[in-house]
């Protein structure tokens, strides 16, 4: 699953929405200052990276897709990418000042993910772990949307319930101090960008090209059918923890 999104590497970071600023603000109040060094896991196109860039620590992707990293690379050359995936990857000696990971938490194994976290940060280090909910600002919207996404897939099963990695965080036991931001914005999209959002999400991009072009042809009527804009209530979370000093 960790080769899932390169098939979408090109569009993935035009379609996909990036981080506020203010996430940076609430990693270096939450650390007590700047980090020295910041690795961040399953970091996709750098969507994310470009705001904890605002952190000014030393920073490392680890991404295991190669068709992402090299996408990654290429927007931001002056950060170290290294292509592996976070089981793979061997933290410094020592380890690192911040870990974050953005989106991508329920991708690492959970039976070690926590465990692989706490061993890769430095005692007192700080754990970032952020992630998007694609919830609407009309009812009337999220309606129609949820309609369209269920009638041409019965097995769709939505999302995750929001913030959830805050509580497999807290729950492992390897962490103190363990807390919950959250952050949102509207943000407007027309029925073709809409669509590319929808062409970048897992259970999409999972389909078969058949129940694909049913999924899109549907959600598209329904964006279609009130104006043809949708305006996400885009809620983004960010649970932050400390390893232990």
């Amino acid at each position: 699953m960790s080769q899932l999104f390169g098939e979408t590497a090109g569009t993935y970071h035009e379609a996909r929405p990036g981080y506020p600023t203010e996430v940076a603000d609430a990693i270096r109040a939450y650390h007590g200052g700047p980090p020295g060094t910041l690795v961040e896991v399953g970091a996709g196109t750098g969507l994310a990276t470009a705001a904890l860039l605002g952190l000014g620590a030393a920073t490392t992707c680890v991404e295991p897709d190669a068709r992402m990293a090299r996408v990654l690379a290429e927007r931001l050359p002056d950060v170290e990418v290294v292509t592996a995936t976070f089981e793979q990857w061997s933290p410094p000696f020592g380890g690192v000042d911040a870990l974050a990971c953005a989106m991508a938490w329920h991708w690492l194994d959970p039976a070690t993910r926590n465990r692989r976290a706490h061993d890769a940060l430095r005692p007192g280090g700080t754990l970032a772990v952020l992630g998007h909910r694609y919830a609407y600002v009309e009812a009337a919207q999220a309606e129609a949307i949820r309609v369209a996404f269920s009638t041409a897939d019965p097995a769709d099963r939505g999302d995750r319930p929001d913030g959830w990695f805050r509580d497999d965080i807290a729950d492992s036991g390897f962490f103190t101090d363990v807390r919950l931001d959250r952050f949102r914005r509207a943000v407007p999209l027309d029925t073709a960008a809409y669509l590319r959002l929808v062409d970048t999400f897992s259970p999409q991009l999972r389909r078969p090209p058949e129940l694909r072009a049913r999924v899109r042809a549907a959600v598209g009527a329904a964006v279609d059918g009130f104006g043809g804009t949708v305006v996400l209530d885009l809620r983004t979370a960010l649970a932050l923890a400390r390893r232990p000093a």
